[in-house]
């Protein structure tokens, strides 16, 4: 099994910027690829950014490329959301996923964290 535990939401005006990191722990060897998933009020999950440990790969959704940035530190177990030029769509839970294997953008990862609210005000 692998815990995985999310700290950094908060409230921020829009402009601004929150870094979001998820440290794992137990079954680490089974992290290769993490990332991050958020689900605001209301509407369905959606895939933000993800990293592979293997290859250092990452990949980020539309709506997020160019301002959010998705960094790993595995000496830590732990996974980083850099968010930039926030905006109100940006508000919603944010969970961290990791899965040996499965790319996380499937939103079928493996194991879950709790989440994390980040707010942004207009």
């Amino acid at each position: 099994q692998v815990q995985l535990v999310e700290s950094g939401g908060g409230l921020v005006q829009a402009g601004g910027s929150l870094r979001l990191s998820c440290v794992a722990s137990g079954r680490t060897f089974d992290t290769n690829n993490m990332g991050w998933i958020r689900q605001a009020p209301g509407k369905e999950r959606e895939f933000v950014a993800a990293v592979s440990r293997s290859d250092g790969s990452t990949l980020y959704g539309d709506s997020v490329k160019g301002r959010f940035t998705i960094s790993r530190d595995d000496a830590k177990n732990t996974v980083y959301l850099q968010m930039n030029s926030l905006k109100p769509d940006d508000t919603a839970v944010y969970y961290c996923s990791a899965d040996p294997l499965r790319n996380i953008a499937t939103l079928k990862g493996l194991y879950w964290g709790q989440g994390t609210q980040v707010t942004v005000s207009s």
